[in-house]
């Protein structure tokens, strides 16, 4: 199987009260495409470190971080800010919803920064909120819906530009088991269905059940990596 993310020899450092503190530790990996990961690790383990080097957020000090060939390590400022928008999809915790804008003014704001017409990208808007099963709420402001329903915008707007990765930070961890459940299953249903990689950090372990491999992470270091469903064809 292809790869479609490599990490090699990968170390990031922070100072922090004067000490350097390495957070990555000449990390190796490979994510192969359309598979659900999960990963895992406890609190400094270097997780939400790791999810903003493959997103394009920030930068390792040293080693390589390619993404279907493409060095990121390499790009300008402005080629990371445009292969991210093309490439990835990005789901917090907290949702980040503008409270003043509809559900579907949520979804089209990544789409700005693409060469897309008005019309084009209400069309993407619309599709991606159809696809989460929110084609009735479109209209809703983040204050008109539960938080579940939050979740659902939140990754509409990931998908709607059709990034290849999905990199998802914690998504249920404000959500009760129910809602928390629902909205796994749904990124279980766009891998599978849309063949998206996904790459969830979690502290769950039934939230990481839904994945395909758990990744374990821990001081910087690769753990263990766990297949909890067997290969799809």
């Amino acid at each position: 199987m292809a790869v479609a993310i490599q990490i090699r020899s990968v170390t990031k450092s922070y100072q922090r009260a004067g000490e350097t503190l390495r957070v990555l530790d000449e990390l190796d990996l490979d994510m192969a495409p359309a598979t659900f990961y999960a990963l895992m690790g406890p609190s400094g383990s270097g997780k939400t470190t790791l999810l903003n080097l493959l997103g394009g957020l920030d930068r390792a000090d040293s080693g390589e971080v390619r993404f279907g060939g493409t060095d990121l390590q390499g790009l300008s400022g402005g080629e990371l800010a445009a292969w991210r928008a093309r490439n990835i999809g990005f789901v917090f915790q907290g949702f980040n919803l503008l409270p003043v804008l509809t559900a579907r003014e949520n979804v089209e704001l990544p789409l700005l920064l693409q060469p897309l017409s008005a019309s084009q990208r209400r069309d993407q808007a619309e599709r991606a909120l159809q696809l989460v099963g929110l084609g009735d709420r479109m209209a809703h402001k983040p204050r008109e819906l539960s938080g579940g329903q939050e979740q659902r915008v939140a990754i509409a707007r990931a998908i709607a530009s059709d990034p290849e990765v999905i990199l998802a930070d914690e998504p249920t961890g404000d959500l009760d088991r129910t809602t928390a459940d629902s909205v796994l299953s749904l990124l279980q249903r766009l891998n599978r269905e849309l063949h998206k990689t996904i790459l969830m950090v979690t502290h769950d372990p039934q939230a990481a059940s839904y994945a395909d491999q758990v990744i374990h992470l821990d001081k910087g270091k690769l753990g263990r990596i766990e297949t909890n469903h067997p290969a799809r064809s």
